[in-house]
């Protein structure tokens, strides 16, 4: 059975599995067992779907109806690899992606795509571990561009920017901590555009790597934009620069 995008049942659930439909997170009972229970953990284990033990209790309160000890949360988008991003690209247009260090607010996570689509950047960059989940509110807060702008998800964000460095990107970091300012950066290049978490910004490993670090012009006494509306002046800056081109 299915309801708001979660799939129980064993065999429901083994299904979803071998047609190819990406899986979010799996909840099996504590300590079930029998003939069906160990198939679906040996099919688990050929797609590399991790599962996740559960008292029935936590399964009896994420849905309502026969579980058989079995509930996976269905993934609200198809996820593409980097190398998709890459090639849907086109010919005519400089490369502009949004990778995400950590932001973990779904709001946050959907306005950025919203503002990102509304700028023309081609394709979202998020880590496996440590970022919103792209759900139901994600996309609403979005306006729907979840739906229509490539996600990769990626195991590791520093080999991601190494990899698309390595392609010819530059790496912008977004951060107040910089002296130099986003309009004296040129974003005629393909760019990668990176955005720290709410609260700790981007990660020292990542800040690192970044070819650029760039700040936006604060005039009043508050330090900082949410992450968000920081995302949007960074992605528009690029818009402007690539209008005058």
């Amino acid at each position: 059975m299915e309801n708001n995008n979660r799939i129980f049942g064993i065999r429901p659930v083994a299904e979803a599995i071998e047609a190819g439909r990406q899986i979010e997170k799996l909840y099996l009972r504590k300590g079930a067992e029998g003939q069906l229970m160990q198939e679906l953990r040996d099919l688990c284990l050929r797609h590399r779907i991790r599962w996740q033990e559960v008292p029935a209790e936590k399964l009896d309160r994420l849905v309502r109806g026969n579980h058989q000890g079995v509930v996976a949360q269905i993934a609200a988008i198809d996820y593409v690899s980097l190398q998709d991003i890459l090639e849907r690209v086109p010919e005519d247009e400089t490369p502009l992606i949004v990778l995400f260090d950590g932001v973990t607010d779904v709001r946050n996570f959907g306005a950025i795509a919203r503002s990102a689509e509304c700028a023309g950047a081609h394709g979202l960059i998020a880590p496996l571990k440590n970022s919103a989940p792209v759900n139901a509110e994600a996309i609403r807060a979005s306006a729907g561009a979840l739906t229509t702008l490539p996600v990769c998800r990626v195991g590791s964000v520093r080999n991601t920017v190494r990899q698309l460095q390595q392609s010819g990107f530059q790496a912008v970091a977004a951060t107040e901590k910089s002296r130099k300012l986003l309009y004296d950066a040129d974003f005629r290049r393909p760019t990668l555009l990176v955005m720290g978490s709410e609260e700790r910004g981007i990660s020292k490993e990542v800040l690192k790597l970044c070819d650029e670090q760039l700040a936006i012009p604060m005039i009043g006494h508050i330090g900082s934009l949410n992450v968000s509306a920081a995302a949007a002046v960074m992605l528009f800056e690029a818009v402007r620069q690539r209008i005058g081109e």
